[in-house]
């Protein structure tokens, strides 16, 4: 696991970082004056908890932890933690982990929750998707877009009974990730706790068979799922108290050009797992959370 005191990164970071960064170190002003407390206290101890879309497998950095979990040092909430002088940083997501890795071993990786502490004031967290059963999904819906690229066999597939399975498995997932919300309430009570969404895998329409090989008519649904769990786990979120951080946006899926994909395709073009988050992805991540949560200077940064 990463345990490490927060301290700024030696590696280039974007504009809107190296704003945090620059902010967090300057001297106090009137402006300041009546958020500081609660900065303070938000950057006392930050603990990230997550599957893959948070360890980032693949990206280039120094692998933490068990080497199973393909932690990089350069996922989001490392680059979180480079640019806000938090006084304690544990990150302790592993690739693969679902929810009932919060709170049970995930071979060498301990449970999640063992690093959650009374003193906690910041947790982090993207999980659920492997709930859902993402990766079987798509290698599911690639395999039937063989026969058949520009309809909607994958549709067809998990339609085929008269309802719809992927739509009937989100409440489940929901369920489960409110649990979470509500074990780390518990453990850390003072903590501000930010469950962080899914970056888009798929435009809204179209799809780029063969390159991504989901059929043309199945990209609408599949994407249709993923927005469905989102706002699932968005709402699952608001009832628990906890800060749901959206960081969908269209024109960075798979299917887009090398420089404006957030999340690689299965022919990998920037360094990082196929289907999963790249460098630039994660550092949009780690914008989008400093921006919610109003850490230092993030609400006057812009993306």
């Amino acid at each position: 696991m990463s345990t490490r005191p927060s301290r700024p990164s030696p590696r280039r970071r974007s504009a809107v970082l190296a704003a945090l960064v620059a902010a967090a170190f300057l001297p106090a002003t009137a402006a300041y004056a009546d958020t500081s407390g609660a900065a303070a206290a938000v950057t006392q101890r930050y603990v990230a908890l997550g599957d893959s879309f948070t360890a980032g497998p693949l990206i280039p950095g120094e692998i933490d932890g068990p080497l199973t979990c393909l932690r990089s040092s350069n996922n989001y909430p490392n680059e979180l933690a480079d640019a806000v002088p938090f006084a304690e940083f544990e990150d302790v997501s592993c690739s693969g982990a679902t929810t009932e890795h919060m709170t049970r071993a995930q071979g060498l990786n301990a449970p999640q929750f063992d690093a959650l502490t009374d003193d906690t004031s910041l947790v982090t967290m993207t999980i659920g998707g492997n709930d859902a059963g993402f990766v079987d999904i798509l290698l599911e819906c690639a395999a039937l877009s063989l026969s058949d690229p520009h309809g909607n066999p994958c549709e067809r597939h998990y339609t085929a009974g008269g309802g719809d399975e992927l739509a009937e498995r989100i409440p489940g997932v929901a369920d489960e990730v409110e649990s979470v919300l509500a074990g780390i309430a518990e453990r850390s009570p003072q903590a501000t706790v930010a469950l962080v969404g899914y970056l888009d895998l798929l435009p809204e329409r179209g799809g780029c068979w063969p390159v991504v090989p989901i059929a043309d008519g199945d990209v609408a649904y599949l994407h249709g799922f993923q927005d469905a769990l989102n706002a699932a786990l968005a709402e699952r979120a608001e009832a628990a108290g906890a800060e749901f951080v959206s960081v969908s946006e269209p024109g960075h899926d798979m299917c887009r050009p090398h420089a404006d994909r957030w999340v690689e395709g299965i022919l990998v073009t920037n360094p990082a797992a196929p289907v999963h988050p790249n460098a630039r992805g994660m550092t949009v991540v780690a914008e989008r959370i400093a921006a919610a949560l109003d850490l230092p200077a993030a609400a006057d940064a812009r993306l």
